[in-house]
């Protein structure tokens, strides 16, 4: 009988087989980019609606209108009122619902097949109808409040605000959260929804993606009848250059007294999504903090004990957004916890990873792509990120065959380019007068400890 070695790590299994179904291209009348994708395993459906109206084209007086719009669509139609709406939708046995984010806003629905036909105009009603009743608009405002004052309690949510306004100059909107803040909320009226998704819900930009049980040929006519009268561009357009704050290093300090541990973010900008380093650039930052087994983890986690866990993540947008370094520690190694940190983050720049880490890298990415598309919705995201971010139409298709072609020289120039430690931006909430001076004994950047608001 063999005995089971715990000493060391399992060996990855051979890839298995898995085929990114194919997707059929069709562009309708109005423009609107149409993707369908047809599964036949099971008979459902899931379809995306997506617009070009997010938070990147909003200044910061209006952040968060996007999202609290897109929270207050299944609030009723110039039909029906929400509840109608909502028993509509289930009389069908379907799902609706909306999200705003950076990109844009998306509808999205879920339903039988068989029940498409009638499924899909209440879709279209939703997004091309809506009526915002006072009523809806003020349970919708009422917790996007509340989600934002939470917020402004959590220390992990504090450190990653006060850490976007150290990565972006002032007046990037990726300075902010997507969220917005309770100050441009607050003041947001029942016009301001109607006449933001009059602007900017419109097809211009945007996709219609339908995975399923479906054939093209029906979903093109059904689309045609739902959508052929709406028309137009968004009229809020995202127009702004990505500027770091700084590209000197710099250490804030949140104080927050008694707190007996302490929020670390570590981190810069990054690189947009159709950067040609994409794929080598994720194996670079598995091996860093994306994995459990990762550099940081195994340093922080593993070999200190300083924390139950620590990532860091690249945000892939249209522009560049921001990759970071994030874990909370507690006050008596939070000093020691970002000098690791800055240690690994110099090591894999200067480096790079090695070849046993960029082999674990790659047969994870490749090995998990095919375990995160069991289901159509999960194959509908991933088709209207070709809409979203303009990808090529055979991306998915070649996905791991371009993930598992990576090569320790590739991983490693990803990272040298960018992963920048000198640059990197340090920001630390807890007990400023606990952690405060160790951090500054550390001579990391210039230092600074904000006693208040967290400060640019």
């Amino acid at each position: 009988m063999s005995v089971l070695d715990r000493t060391s790590q399992p060996r990855s299994g051979p890839i298995r087989h898995f085929d990114f179904p194919e997707v059929e291209r069709r562009s309708l009348s109005n423009g609107l980019d149409l993707r369908v994708a047809r599964l036949t395993r099971l008979p459902v459906v899931s379809v995306r609606l997506f617009m070009r109206s997010g938070e990147s084209a909003l200044g910061l007086d209006r952040s968060g209108l996007a999202m609290l719009t897109a929270d207050a669509l299944d609030g009723g139609t110039r039909r029906r009122s929400g509840t109608e709406l909502a028993q509509a939708m289930e009389g069908i046995g379907a799902r609706f619902g909306a999200s705003g984010g950076w990109e844009g806003t998306s509808a999205s629905l879920y339903c039988l097949a068989d029940r498409l036909s009638e499924a899909l105009p209440l879709l279209a009603e939703a997004v091309l109808e809506p009526s915002f009743p006072e009523d809806e608009v003020a349970r919708a405002k009422e917790q996007h409040l509340a989600g934002l004052r939470q917020r402004n309690m959590d220390p992990g949510s504090l450190a990653s605000d006060a850490a976007l306004a150290r990565y972006f100059a002032e007046g990037v909107p990726y300075a902010r959260s997507g969220d917005g803040t309770e100050e441009s909320i607050a003041g947001v009226t029942r016009d301001d929804l109607r006449g933001y998704a009059e602007v900017n819900y419109r097809p211009q930009g945007g996709g219609l993606i339908v995975v399923g049980d479906v054939d093209t040929a029906e979903i093109a006519e059904m689309a045609e009848g739902c959508f052929k009268d709406w028309t137009g561009s968004p009229g809020s357009v995202a127009d702004f250059e990505v500027v770091p704050a700084s590209t000197e290093r710099r250490v804030l300090v949140v104080h927050r007294p008694g707190a007996v541990q302490s929020e670390i973010r570590v981190g810069h900008v990054g690189a947009d999504r159709l950067t040609p380093d994409y794929f080598a650039l994720s194996v670079a930052n598995m091996a860093l903090g994306g994995t459990f087994t990762s550099r940081l983890n195994l340093n922080l986690r593993e070999r200190h004990g300083f924390t139950y866990g620590v990532r860091s993540r690249f945000s892939f947008r249209t522009r560049p957004g921001p990759f970071e370094i994030s874990t909370s520690v507690g006050n008596e190694v939070t000093a020691a916890a970002v000098g690791e940190i800055l240690a690994e983050l110099r090591g894999i720049a200067d480096g790079g990873p090695t070849d046993e880490e960029v082999s674990s890298a790659r047969d994870f990415g490749a090995g998990i792509f095919g375990l995160q598309l069991e289901t159509v919705g999960q194959i509908a995201s991933r088709v209207s990120q070709l809409v979203v971010y303009g990808l090529a139409e055979e991306y998915y298709r070649e996905y791991r065959d371009r993930m598992r072609g990576i090569t320790t020289a590739d991983a490693a120039a990803a990272a040298r380019r960018h992963m920048r430690p000198d640059e990197a931006q340090v920001v630390v909430v807890g007990d400023a007068d606990v952690v405060g001076p160790p951090l500054e004994k550390l001579g990391l950047g210039a230092f600074e400890m904000s006693r208040g608001q967290p400060v640019d």
